[in-house]
C-alpha cells in the first residue's frame, strides 16, 4: 500500500505525442492516474480532482486532449479518430516515464477512457467514467441514430458533425455561448421540465443558444473560471474540439473488431441523475454487468447535472479515491 505524501502545486508541462505537443498538468507521485475531460472543456475541468489525488497519494496527470487549449490541433478532420486519441493516452503515459496507468474520462473523455482501456489493457489497468456510460463497439452507424433521435428537429450530435456550422454560431461569441451551454446542463440553471430541450436544434436554420437558460451562471462556475474556459477557446477555436464529433462514424468502423466487446479491467461508473446522459442511456447502465464485468459500483448523484466533478466535487473526489485505494488494497 502506498502512503499519501504532502504534494506541491500542480505543474503545467508539454511532452510529445504522435501528432504533435501533448500539454498537461500534474500535481503528486504515487500510482499515475490519467484524467480525460470532455467537450467543451480543457485540464482545468479537474483543476478539484487534481489537488485532491495528489493529496491522496497519487500522480494526477490532466493532459488537454487533442485540438484542445495548449496541445496541437492537427488541420485533418481524421486526425481526431478515436484510434489517434488512444495512442496519445499511451505516448503519454510512456512520456511521464510509466508502463501503467488508471485512466479516468468525463463526457467524451469517458469514451476515450474506455477505448484506451479496450485497446490497451496491458497499459491502462482500470477505467473510471463520468457521466457518459460504456457501450461496447457495434450497433447501427451512430450518424444514423443521431438523425433518427432528431425527428422533427435535429440533434446536437448532427449539429456538430457539419464543419464550419456551430463554429459559426459559437465563435462570434465564445463566452456567452460556453456561458449558456455549461448552464444548460447544469443542475441548478438547466431548463424546467417541458421547457424545449436544450438537446436539438429547430430545422428551420436555429440554433443551439436558441435554447440555453438566460441569466446566471451555474453554481460551480465563477466568472473567473468562465474566463479561463473562454479564453482557451477563444485563442484555439472550436474546430479541434468539434472534429471529434466528426469521427463518429469513422471510429464506428475504426472499433468494428472490438464489437460487443467489454472491459475486463476493475472499473467505476459516476454520473448524475439529472443528466441527460445517464437518462438516455439507461440501458447502457443496466448492461454493466455483462460490459463491465469488473465494475466496483455504480453511482448516480441526486440531484446534480453533467459536470459532475465540477458541481459536486466532494463527493466526486471521495469516490474516486475509495475506488482508487481499493485497486491497490
Amino acid at each position: 500500500m502506498h502512503q499519501p505524501t504532502p504534494s506541491a502545486g500542480p505543474r503545467h508541462r508539454t511532452v510529445e505525442g504522435p501528432a504533435g505537443r501533448l500539454h498537461l498538468v500534474e500535481q503528486g507521485s504515487g500510482p499515475l492516474v490519467l484524467l480525460l475531460h470532455g467537450f467543451p472543456e480543457s485540464w482545468y475541468s479537474w483543476r478539484h480532482q487534481l489537488p485532491a489525488l495528489a493529496a491522496a497519494g497519487y500522480r494526477a496527470v490532466a493532459p488537454d486532449v487533442r485540438g484542445y487549449g495548449r496541445s496541437s490541433k492537427p488541420a485533418a478532420a481524421d486526425a481526431y479518430r478515436m484510434l489517434d486519441l488512444v495512442e496519445d493516452n499511451v505516448a503519454l503515459v510512456r512520456a511521464l516515464g510509466e508502463e501503467q496507468a488508471v485512466v479516468v474520462g468525463h463526457d467524451w473523455g469517458s469514451g476515450i477512457a474506455a477505448a484506451s482501456a479496450l485497446i490497451h489493457p496491458g497499459v491502462f489497468r482500470a477505467v473510471g467514467l463520468l457521466s457518459v456510460p460504456y457501450t461496447p463497439p457495434g450497433g447501427p452507424r451512430p450518424s444514423d441514430v443521431f438523425t433518427r433521435m432528431g425527428g422533427d428537429e435535429e440533434f446536437y450530435v448532427s449539429y456538430f458533425q457539419e464543419p464550419g456550422r456551430a463554429e459559426a454560431e459559437i465563435e462570434p461569441d465564445v463566452r456567452g455561448w460556453l456561458a449558456g451551454f455549461y448552464a444548460a446542463l447544469s443542475a441548478d440553471t438547466m431548463p424546467a421540465p417541458g421547457a424545449p430541450d436544450p438537446h436539438f436544434v429547430t430545422r428551420d436554420g436555429g440554433r443551439l443558444r436558441d435554447r440555453f437558460p438566460g441569466g446566471k451562471l451555474p453554481a460551480w462556475l465563477s466568472e473567473s473560471e468562465l474566463d479561463v474556459y473562454a479564453g482557451e477557446f477563444e485563442r484555439t477555436g472550436l474546430t479541434g474540439a468539434l472534429n471529434r464529433y466528426r469521427n463518429m462514424d469513422r471510429d464506428w468502423e475504426d472499433l468494428a473488431p472490438y464489437e460487443g466487446a467489454p472491459i475486463q479491467q476493475p472499473s467505476l461508473f459516476v454520473g448524475g441523475a439529472l443528466d441527460a446522459s445517464t437518462t438516455w442511456m439507461a440501458d447502457a447502465i443496466d448492461a454493466y454487468p455483462v460490459t463491465l464485468p469488473n465494475l466496483a459500483s455504480a453511482h448516480l448523484l441526486d440531484g446534480c447535472g453533467h459536470w459532475i466533478q465540477q458541481e459536486r466535487p466532494e463527493e466526486v473526489n471521495r469516490l474516486l479515491t475509495t475506488w482508487l485505494a481499493s485497486l491497490s488494497a
